[in-house]
């Protein structure tokens, strides 16, 4: 008996990217009707009242989040896969200070970083020669210019917002990079990491195909994605609440124009509630909307991605109390001046 094994055809791969962008852009266009219909008619809430408001909101934000996580952080992972760390790492390899330290805090931008990463990208930086301020400058830009944060800047903001807020990061990160380089802090490095300068690093070569970095880039989206839901919902749910309940009064109170120390208070405020960035957009989108200016709503993003306690924990292994807090310092007057700069510049 002969058994035939039947395999279905695959279809082609510009087909298949095709139909999943035209239901993306469907999805999009009929999120916000949806959400509008499904507060105000099915479940008949009174629009312009708290609980429409919030429950508005929340059901507004949920699909439009996740439709950006799923299509444009998509993209930029495809985008990605042509700079892995080696190469980044090659990259940066012999350049002068000044551009090396450019073009660290610009790679920062596409390379993933979180806190686990932070031990294995120093000592690999390091081991390789390129100099301390270079590398910190990577290791700034990195969490504070967070790749998910400036997909769900652009598409809830605009490109304007989502550019400004780049351009903030990089700048912080830049002038970081270079003033670590400048105060000689290599002293304050744990010595083994010092002897494993100049012992090399893995130099292997992957080349694939568009179909295996679109496979790719489509499974890190997904597992991202659920990573991420839990905070998400959670930051949506606060955003709703903000949205829905906080006054007005009580946001300008704080965080508003009329308050000089606004941009230090919603600092401080946000150093404890680390948190992945996806869940913090949705804040950030409420306390615009309650009148928050935008440095000072920047402030708060920046200090809750980038001012990062678990990551100065592991930091520890490889550099000395010193160099953190030179490290953690810098970081937080940077994103002071950018609070307070973007106030001043954007009336």
């Amino acid at each position: 008996m002969t058994t035939l094994a039947l395999h279905r055809p695959r279809l082609p791969l510009p087909l298949v990217v095709g139909a999943s962008v035209a239901a993306w852009l469907v999805a999009w266009l009929a999120n916000a009707p949806l959400a509008d219909w499904a507060s105000f008619t099915l479940l008949g809430l009174q629009r312009g009242s708290h609980l429409g408001d919030a429950v508005a909101f929340f059901l507004l934000d949920v699909p439009k989040v996740l439709l950006l996580l799923l299509g444009i952080v998509t993209a930029v992972t495809l985008i990605r896969s042509f700079f892995p760390p080696e190469r980044v790492r090659i990259a940066l390899e012999g350049r002068g200070v000044l551009a090396g330290t450019v073009a660290a805090a610009s790679f920062g931008i596409v390379t993933p970083f979180c806190s686990c990463s932070a031990v294995p990208l120093f000592i690999g930086f390091v081991e390789s020669g390129i100099p301390l301020g270079v590398t910190f400058a990577f290791l700034i830009s990195s969490p504070m210019v967070n790749e998910v944060a400036l997909v769900l800047l652009w598409g809830l903001f605009g490109p304007g917002i989502a550019l400004v807020y780049m351009a903030a990061g990089l700048v912080v990160a830049i002038v970081g990079g270079l003033l670590i380089g400048r105060l000689r802090m290599e002293r304050y490095v744990e010595d083994y990491v010092w002897a494993l300068q100049g012992t090399g690093g893995s130099s292997i070569q992957i080349s694939l195909t568009w179909a295996e970095r679109l496979s790719d880039a489509w499974g890190y989206t997904r597992d991202l994605v659920r990573k991420i839901a839990p905070y998400l919902l959670v930051g949506i749910g606060i955003g709703a609440l903000i949205h829905g309940y906080v006054p007005t009064e009580l946001v300008t109170a704080i965080g508003g124009r009329s308050n000089p120390f606004a941009v230090p208070i919603v600092v401080l405020i946000a150093i404890p509630l680390y948190s992945n960035a996806a869940g913090t957009i949705p804040i950030v989108q409420a306390l615009l909307g309650k009148g928050m200016p935008l440095g000072t709503t920047l402030g708060f993003m920046m200090a809750i991605t980038a001012i990062s306690l678990p990551e100065f924990i592991i930091l520890k292994k490889v550099i000395k109390t010193p160099l953190i807090a030179v490290f953690a310092g810098i970081v937080t007057a940077g994103i002071l001046f950018v609070g307070y700069l973007f106030n001043f510049l954007i009336a």
